[in-house]
């Protein structure tokens, strides 16, 4: 039964590069041993309660007593295909559909390595009803974009096909059915299609290869040792990819892509009858000959084999993986099961915490984490990561082991459940609330991914009723014998990653792993209570002062006696969920362009400095059970404070917010761990071309300015906890402030909540002029690209070539229209450069336009290819930009790029997301409102003719400049 995990958030967002993936990607089951045998009392099979008498049990919950999630009609053909079906209008009029093939990686024998991921991507090729690179042309024009609207993934367990259809007519609807069906049944498996792919892969294979997939798979082969999962990776292996044909490649289709083993998933603004009639129509005669194959076995976790093992990367901090691997079983997915799951995921959320704490109050690791995972099918698994600060790795694991060793030891108290079970509440309750306005894509996807994990799916209401029907099963005894279970095995193993060789590293490992280590109970969190009445009180409310009807659906905009002003649009597009958004002061704009600052630490540790008197942890007390949240960001013009909550908790969440600026707390270790945590992830931006374009791209694309340049160890030793208080205190009390709330609440109730917390701040203080520039702009012309280079592979580059364009307000409608130049430039560079020569897997072209600066914006071309193919990627990106300037598109290729475009805006215009980002910024610049009437027309309307002159205008190869990024040896290519 699926319920929502919740997770110690990741408080190091530097290290977000670094975050240790097993196998990606993974779907796993929720962890624990069966609970019941599937039968009553009696002997009989358990069936949902809420089934009326004579109902027949649907495919999915056979052997289960899990409600029926009756939103969807579940059905299955003569042939042994299985669907699920429901009507869902979020976003209106579009139909999300989901084919999946109970074959994965784990399926391939030893010579088919890979062949599940190829056979993927030769479906998207050509099949029975489309020729080769057609179908992705088909639909295009039905405004699906490829990558974000058809695609599919390939896991160890299964293979899914994805389509997004927007605006599904009946005959759209109708049409892309059968194509899907024809690239399932009958794809077109034939040597030259086999012969045009297989380097696509490799491009794919090569690109995502380097330090992070060698830490990976020497932790799949550690982990798994001795089972199947160990040595299948989804992508496969350069031999057996190379040796592939098409006749080895239709074996494995015909072995597995069979009626049996297939699920189909369907959630859209369509009759569900309609799309049962489709299923049976293009999937009810499918038939395959012979048997279906027997599963390969995926072994169990050998005891005898190595349980240590340390691994060198240059390019990583230290990290210290650990296992506790128990065989996987078979579960029922019963009322009974889900609930000793839930004890469980409590239970590893309480030691969470606790570690979470220990980090933040200066321990000697910068992030740990435990988590229980059934994975593929393969192991059930307690997983436990630690990133040490320094390289004093065994003190870190020490440190880990001590509060693991008191969580073994000792039960919770009563405030730490008490804590942990208002969590998961408000969660839960926030399903609920949300169930109508949640996205058919959603749904179907849950569908596939309880399928893959044999196991059922619940409706919101049922996941909060089991919840709130089993609270007095969390007692502290149960809860410490659920983390005794989790942390009991047949086998423990554990890795260590180092930046230099470990003399005796193993041996080391495996001591710091079996040594006796002290319970350490002070990781326990005291109990305390905080309320909103401990925040530092503010001033005597505001009144409104001024109301502006802004003559767009029903937004309007108001302004506080103390200059504050909002932009309220109440609605109920999204139920019970409110999107908030406090912007204030210049972002970027307010520090200069011409040397170093501390503008990069204000995302790290800002919000965790706290407000009056309580820290980050009295801020966790102060909402836990709400729906009140805290992000930070800086963007061009503004910083902002953002959070999605409620009705119930709106008044609460504006005045956490004004407090925050009111009277910041400016507490030492959230900054020194922000330095620590970028010293550590400056490490691995060298790593691959991909993580030096993520280290460097913005930064060399706005000319070397130092706002945009990721800090290195010379910046990080900037910042301390005095220098980061005198950079941020007067940001917090500059410029004016916005306040936009869009979404499900009372105009009068949050007019009220807007005058007593941000209308009773004082005045605020202008904007300082910034000394020295403050605009952006794009690097002058180069005829020789500069060169970058990385630590990685040495078959690894990447390159860029852009052209200037603008920026601004007033060149708006000229943006938007690029953006169908780059959509044409894109589709182009995808058929160039990956379909027809095989030379990078995921090109692609960008459209950059900053509405906060007047210059600085440009159209870029981004590849990651084989050093040898840098030239090429030049040579046709040149040809490409060369031949838009030269004559006009056809009908055609310019339909293919508005109908995605068009659908796009059509989508996310019903969403709050859309009408927010739009009308940011406008209390301080009304031309954003006139700006958005024409949103729809600018990014939809055009002629071959104007697009033609838009390329003329700027994809001049006189004004382009490029870079590269190479291995170390590899010599700079000679012009562009």
């Amino acid at each position: 039964m699926t319920f929502p995990l919740m997770r110690c958030a990741p408080v190091a967002a530097a290290l977000a590069a670094l975050s240790l993936v097993i196998s990606p990607p993974l779907l796993a089951n929720l962890p624990g041993e069966p609970v019941a045998s599937g039968k009553d009392a009696n002997g009989k099979p358990l069936r949902p309660p809420n089934l009326e008498p004579g109902e027949k049990t649907p495919w999915l919950y056979k052997g289960s007593n899990v409600p029926v999630d009756k939103g969807w009609t579940f059905g299955e053909l003569s042939n042994g295909v299985r669907y699920a079906v429901r009507r869902n209008g979020v976003p209106p009029g579009q139909v999300a559909i989901r084919v999946r093939i109970d074959a994965g990686s784990m399926m391939e024998t030893d010579p088919e390595q890979g062949y599940a991921h190829l056979l993927e991507h030769l479906t998207f090729r050509g099949s029975k009803y489309v020729p080769d690179g057609e179908a992705i042309r088909i639909w295009q024009r039905l405004g699906a974009s490829f990558g974000s609207d058809s695609n599919a993934e390939t896991t160890p367990t299964h293979t899914v096909y994805k389509l997004d259809l927007p605006a599904a007519t009946p005959a759209g609807l109708d049409e892309s059915m059968k194509i899907l069906s024809g690239m399932i049944r009958e794809p077109g498996l034939t040597a030259d299609a086999v012969k045009a792919e297989v380097p696509v892969v490799m491009a794919e294979l090569r690109e995502r290869s380097g330090a992070q997939v060698r830490v990976g798979d020497a932790t799949r082969n550690l982990f798994f040792a001795g089972q199947k999962l160990a040595e299948r990776s989804p992508i496969g292996k350069i031999e057996t990819l190379n040796a592939a044909t098409s006749e080895a490649v239709r074996a494995f289709h015909q072995r597995w892509y069979r009626p049996e083993n297939t699920v189909i998933s369907i959630a859209g603004d369509v009759d569900p009858a309609t799309l049962e009639q489709l299923i049976k129509t293009y999937y009810g005669d499918w038939k395959v000959a012979g048997k279906q194959a027997p599963y390969p076995g995926f072994g169990a976790p050998d005891p005898k084999l190595p349980i240590a093992r340390t691994i060198v990367e240059p390019g990583f901090p230290y990290l210290i993986s650990m296992a506790i691997l128990r065989p996987w079983k078979p579960v029922n997915d019963t009322i009974e099961y889900n609930q000793q799951l839930l004890i469980d995921l409590v239970a590893t959320q309480l030691i969470n915490r606790r570690l979470e704490g220990r980090a933040r109050g200066g321990g000697s690791f910068l992030q740990a984490q435990v988590n229980q995972e059934d994975v593929s099918r393969s192991v059930d698994g307690t997983f436990i990561s630690v990133v040490p600060i320094g390289d004093d790795w065994q003190a870190a694991l020490a440190d880990v082991r001590g509060v693991l060793a008191d969580a073994l030891a000792t039960p919770p108290t009563p405030e730490e459940i008490a804590r942990e079970m208002a969590e998961f509440d408000a969660a839960l309750a926030v399903r609920v609330e949300s169930a109508a306005t949640e996205a058919g894509a959603k749904q179907a996807d849950d569908i596939v991914g309880a399928v893959d994990i044999r196991e059922t799916i619940a409706s919101p209401q049922t996941a909060l009723d089991v919840f709130r029907g089993m609270k007095d099963l969390y007692t502290a005894e149960r809860l410490l014998e659920s983390t005794r279970r989790q942390f009991t095995g047949v086998t423990t193993r554990a890795i260590l990653v180092s930046p230099k060789p470990v003399d005796n590293g193993e041996a080391l490992l495996n001591a710091a792993l079996t040594r006796d280590v002290s319970a350490d109970a002070s990781a326990r969190l005291a109990a305390a209570k905080v309320t909103f009445d401990d925040l530092p009180k503010l001033g005597a409310p505001g009144t409104v002062a001024a109301t502006t009807d802004l003559q767009l659906l029903d937004i309007e905009m108001i302004e506080l006696s103390n200059g504050v002003k909002a932009i309220l649009y109440p609605n109920d597009a999204e139920v019970s969920k409110i999107m908030v958004k406090i912007r204030f002061g210049n972002g970027y704009q307010a520090f200069p362009a011409d040397k170093p600052s501390l503008v990069w630490a204000g995302q790290s540790a800002l919000v965790a400095s706290g407000i009056g008197e309580i820290g980050q942890e009295g801020l966790d007390r102060l909402t836990n059970g709400r729906r009140i949240g805290f992000g930070f960001d800086v963007e061009n013009d503004a910083f902002s404070f953002s959070a999605d909550t409620r009705r119930a908790d709106l008044e609460d969440q504006l005045k956490l917010f004004a407090t925050k600026l009111a009277a910041p707390r400016w507490d030492a270790n959230p900054v020194r761990r922000a330095k620590a945590g970028t010293e550590l992830a400056y490490r691995s931006f060298s790593m691959s071309p991909q993580t030096v374009l993520e280290r460097d791209l913005n930064y060399l694309t706005r000319d070397r300015d130092p706002r945009w340049k990721v800090p290195g160890p010379e910046e990080a030793a900037q910042l301390t906890p005095e220098a980061f208080r005198a950079t941020w205190e007067p940001l917090l009390q500059q410029g004016p402030i916005e306040v936009l709330l869009f979404g499900d609440f009372d105009r009068a109730e949050a007019i009220a909540a807007l005058e007593k917390t941000f209308g009773a701040l004082p005045p605020r203080q202008p904007v300082p002029v910034v000394a020295g520039p403050s605009t952006v702009r794009f690097p002058a012309p180069n005829s020789e690209p500069v060169v970058v280079r990385h630590e990685g592979a040495p078959d690894q580059a990447a390159a860029f070539i852009g052209w200037p364009t603008g920026g601004g307000l007033e060149g708006v409608q000229e943006s938007r229209q690029l953006e169908i130049l780059t959509a044409i430039f894109n589709s182009r560079l995808f058929d160039q450069l990956r379909a027809q020569a095989g030379a990078s897997y995921a090109p692609q072209v960008v459209n950059n336009w900053p509405i906060a600066f007047d210059q600085g914006g440009y159209i870029g071309v981004i590849g990651q290819l084989a050093p040898e193919n840098v030239a090429k990627f030049f040579e046709i990106a040149n040809a490409i930009a060369a031949d838009l300037a030269a004559k006009p598109v056809d009908a055609d290729e310019l339909a293919r790029a508005t109908e995605p475009l068009r659908q796009l805006v059509s989508r996310a215009s019903t969403g709050n997301n859309f009408w927010l980002n739009q009308l940011q910024g406008a209390t301080r610049d009304p031309r954003r409102i006139s700006a958005l009437r024409t949103i729809l027309p600018d990014y939809t309307v055009t002629t071959p003719e104007k697009m033609q002159a838009l390329a003329a205008k700027y994809l001049l190869r006189d004004k382009a400049w490029s870079f590269v990024v190479l291995p170390e040896e590899a010599p700079a290519p000679s012009g562009r």
